[in-house]
């Protein structure tokens, strides 16, 4: 199966590392490929203002690739443009990370927090989760007083932060899982598993694994995006008459390895 996820920032921005981490939590079967912005593009999205400027972006990349491709993941946990993107994806299921994290959280334990780095982040974390139905599950968010680019500087100074709100999340205010509210938070699930005794969901393997799920669904049993109602997206021939997603995907940079036949 083929995947596409789309980093939405600039090429300019893109940690390799992700792409590592991608490639080492993939299923034998799969192919990843990612895509990030052209440069100049928010080398984060923390503000709404900075998510206005990438979503018409997200939206042109996933009209464009998602022919070539079985599922799609957005990587931002503010799970940025998902709903416009799944419009416009044709058979190919639109996942993102909180999402799907949520929802393994949700299967794994009763109430989880989510650790985050900014208070900033909370109010559209939360207004997600209460979307997607797991309002009654969410035991608290917990911040480390970190930016998005702040995660992946000093390791052992992150995981000491995370430790220590995760911990308190389990402690004080009764969490039984943990998702870790940043794709920058990559990395660091495991050792706080062995730390914590709890599930960690990492959310840059929670969208890949979820994304693999739903491409074996709509491959083995047809199990494709609705495009009735709400999930109608926009006419094929108003969109090419117009000219509104342009003539190319608008990425600034592309990294790719194929699966090695097993």
């Amino acid at each position: 199966m083929r995947l596409l996820y789309i980093d939405p920032v600039g090429a300019d921005s893109v940690d390799p590392g992700m792409y590592d981490a991608l490639l080492a939590a993939k299923g034998p079967q799969s192919e990843i490929e990612m895509v990030a912005l052209p440069e100049g593009r928010p080398h984060h999205v923390e503000y709404h203002s900075y998510e206005a400027q990438v979503i018409a972006d997200i939206v042109r990349i996933t009209w464009h690739e998602a022919p070539a491709f079985d599922a799609i993941i957005i990587g931002c946990f503010y799970d940025v443009g998902l709903r416009e993107a799944r419009e416009v994806s044709g058979r190919a299921p639109v996942v993102a990370p909180c999402h799907s994290s949520s929802a393994i959280a949700a299967m794994l334990s009763q109430r989880f927090s989510v650790l985050v780095g900014r208070r900033k982040w909370i109010s559209k974390m939360r207004e997600n989760l209460l979307l997607y139905g797991h309002g009654e599950r969410l035991a608290s968010f917990r911040t480390m007083g970190m930016g998005v680019r702040d995660f992946q500087v000093d390791h052992e100074l992150t995981c000491e932060r995370l430790l220590e709100a995760g911990r308190a999340a389990i402690e004080e205010d009764g969490a039984e899982a943990l998702i870790l509210g940043c794709t920058a938070e990559f990395g660091f699930y495991s050792h706080m598993q062995e730390e914590l005794g709890v599930p960690v969901l990492d959310p840059v393997i929670s969208a890949l694994k979820m994304a693999e799920m739903m491409a074996e669904a709509a491959a083995r049993f047809d199990w494709l995006p609705s495009r009735v109602g709400a999930s109608e997206g926009p006419p094929v021939d108003e969109v090419a008459r117009r000219g509104f997603f342009g003539d190319s995907a608008p990425i600034g940079t592309r990294l790719a390895e194929l699966a090695q036949p097993q």
